[in-house]
């Protein structure tokens, strides 16, 4: 599957952005699709993940955005979008969007590590 992601820019802290992952070659809903950020010199960090239609599709966030993103998907779209409100300079990143098998139980999908398909990654930069 193909991933890319879009929606980044610049917005003041307090205001909201929202970020989509678009797909191609496969079904969005059979994956476990997952957001994660990476701020300049630091580790690529999990946002949240929605799981695939089978398990559910149940959210999960970082304690970090919980109550602020929220993580939908659009099936007739084939797409995953990163509603993020409240937002502030801590925010700012380059956020991607990735893809995992079905089979992957949660706690896999909480690290990078865990997700086989990568979109390009979108910069959002969160001004105080």
């Amino acid at each position: 599957v193909q991933l890319q992601a879009s929606g980044g820019g610049l917005v003041q802290a307090g205001g909201s952005l929202r970020l989509s992952c678009a797909a191609s070659g496969r079904t969005i809903s059979t994956y476990n699709m997952g957001w994660f950020r990476q701020a300049p010199g630091k580790e690529r960090e999990f946002v949240g993940v929605i799981r695939w239609r089978g398990s559910g599709s149940n959210t999960y966030y970082a304690d970090s955005v919980k109550g602020r993103f929220i993580i939908s998907r659009d099936n007739a779209k084939n797409t995953v979008d990163l509603q993020m409100n409240s937002l502030s300079p801590e925010d700012t990143a380059v956020y991607y969007c990735a893809a995992a098998g079905q089979t992957k139980i949660l706690s896999t999908l909480l690290s990078a590590g865990g997700y086989d398909y990568w979109g390009q990654g979108t910069q959002v930069t969160v001004s105080s």
